[in-house]
């Protein structure tokens, strides 16, 4: 119960602010979990969602009694699409694990999804902004909804192996960095910042994976010294 009360009150002191010691944390987890899904491990997926447990928490700062009593609605709501998406996502990679420990092989989205992912973003962006509107989330709305509804297809597209995915996390952290510096949530904005670089790199990493998946093996073969000719 200490733990309990010492996670949830715990806070880091820098000049006239503070730093909440479970979003520091829950970014982490985030973090190290990118970290297993650009090198496509498995156990990216669970250390994930204790991440998005702690996240949940930090963004809903009036219901939990945070010291900073702020509700990002569209942050905490995609810390729950996050834990259920990564159950799909844990089990599909479990299922497709080969011999070296890795999951699933990137491959490019088709320009029919791509185009649906762009749709998919825009509209959802657009049908939610309202819903949070009416619900008090923080302002401006369309920026917390874009990151949910991004947020969405991006861990979709990572558990489906889609190379893209990494290019939606990159539009997530464009709308978000500036969107937690104005909500006070420093910790989760600076993790933005290091996301979007990181983010960068695991594009590269998986295009190059794919790359490498379709370059064409060729095996030489020579003569058998054995064989008289």
């Amino acid at each position: 119960m200490d733990v309990l009360r010492w996670l949830f009150e715990a806070k880091l002191t820098i000049g006239g602010g503070f730093i909440l010691w479970r979003e520091v944390l829950g970014n982490v987890f985030g973090l190290v979990s990118a970290f297993g899904g650009m090198r496509r491990k498995v156990w990216a997926w669970p250390v994930g969602i204790v991440g998005n447990v702690l996240l949940f928490t930090v963004f809903l700062g009036a219901v939990f009694g945070s010291p900073n009593p702020v509700n990002l609605l569209g942050q905490a709501g995609r810390q729950v699409m996050f834990i259920v998406v990564s159950i799909y996502g844990w089990y599909r990679w479990r299922q497709s694990r080969g011999d070296g420990g890795t999951a699933v092989t990137p491959r490019w989205a088709s320009n029919l999804t791509r185009v649906r992912l762009v749709i998919a973003l825009v509209v959802g962006t657009g049908v939610l902004t309202p819903a949070f509107r009416a619900l008090g989330s923080y302002e401006p709305v369309w920026a917390d909804a874009w990151i949910f509804v991004g947020s969405l297809l991006a861990t979709l597209g990572m558990a489906r192996g889609w190379v893209e995915f990494w290019l939606i996390w990159v539009a997530v952290d464009i709308v978000g960095v500036p969107l937690l510096i104005s909500a006070g949530y420093w910790a989760s904005a600076i993790m933005y910042i290091i996301y979007g670089g990181f983010t960068l790199t695991g594009f590269f990493v998986w295009w190059r994976y794919r790359n490498q998946a379709q370059a064409p093996r060729v095996e030489t073969v020579f003569p058998d010294p054995r064989v008289e000719s």
